[in-house]
């Protein structure tokens, strides 16, 4: 198995699934802490509220496998917010993989929340996940909440405020965007996922 990828139930893990199988990845989707504790990489997809994804984890036990999994790690969406200390959404404790706190995107008139579209990602640093993506291209977003744009941030994006698209720390990884409907440039960065060293 390349990757597995965990069932909580509140994401969309079959596009996920579909576009793994578009770039030729042995994807499993499991709820089981022994076979995500056994892959070879895990992604962790979301959508929804981060207090009841934290739950989900808690309760099912896997939020004390990813704490110590040691291979790479991919968050996607609500996936990346969980994985640092806090998010204000809920007042949630996450996995604390991150430092930081997640906060809410600021709602005005002319642009409302949550940040629902492509945008353009910003470069911050060079990483083997981001290989062949540039400064410009587009990700599609949806989110109401964003994590810091701090020196984890491997690229940044903006929607009134800059905020972290991708990060990156030891074998933690994140996408804000959703690469799985992000086109050429989210099949890449997957790519990418499933090439980093074990």
């Amino acid at each position: 198995m390349d990757v597995a990828v965990i069932k909580l139930g509140v994401g969309n893990t079959a596009s996920v699934m579909f576009a793994l199988e578009r770039v030729g990845a042995n994807a499993t989707l499991t709820n089981d802490p022994t076979q995500v504790r056994d892959a070879a990489r895990v992604i962790l997809p979301g959508v929804g509220a981060a207090a009841a994804a934290m739950r989900l984890l808690n309760q099912s036990g896997m939020a004390e496998v990813l704490r110590t999994f040691a291979r790479p790690l991919l968050g996607i969406c609500l996936g990346q917010q969980v994985l640092y200390d806090r998010s204000e959404e809920g007042s949630a404790a996450g996995l604390g993989l991150l430092p930081g706190t997640v906060a809410a995107l600021e709602a005005t008139p002319q642009r409302p929340a949550p940040h629902m579209g492509w945008s353009a990602l910003r470069i911050e640093q060079h990483h083997a996940l981001l290989e062949g993506v540039r400064s410009g291209d587009y990700a599609y977003f949806v989110h109401s909440y964003a994590c810091p744009a701090d020196a984890n941030a491997i690229a940044q994006a903006e929607y009134g405020a800059v905020f972290a698209a991708a990060v990156a720390r030891d074998n933690v990884f994140g996408c804000q965007f959703h690469p799985e409907r992000s086109g050429a440039v989210g099949a890449r960065i997957l790519r990418n996922f499933l090439a980093l060293p074990c």
